[in-house]
């Protein structure tokens, strides 16, 4: 498995980053359609689809770690809070 894993939901690009994610499981607590932890106690996909966009983005910052990182149809970073430009 990659050390990233990353889905297109709605209008967002969603990655997490499997050697930064510990396993805390804020992201399963928040949203457990989207997210749940694998055997090794990391964070994987489910169906992110299936949450409403405000949920989703709630569980991905809730990430402790900042293992799971957002941007928008634009290019600029929503999760963790920055603003940065994707290159």
């Amino acid at each position: 498995m990659s050390d990233f894993d990353e889905r297109s939901v709605g209008d967002l690009r969603v990655r997490i980053d499997r050697t930064l994610c510990v396993g805390f499981g804020d992201c399963v607590t928040e949203a457990p359609e989207a997210f749940v932890l694998d055997e090794s106690g990391t964070a994987i996909f489910v169906k992110p689809d299936d949450v409403e966009r405000e949920r989703l983005l709630r569980a991905c910052e809730a990430c402790p770690v900042d293992a799971i990182t957002v941007w928008n149809r634009e290019g600029v970073q929503v999760v963790p809070g920055a603003c940065e430009q994707v290159p």
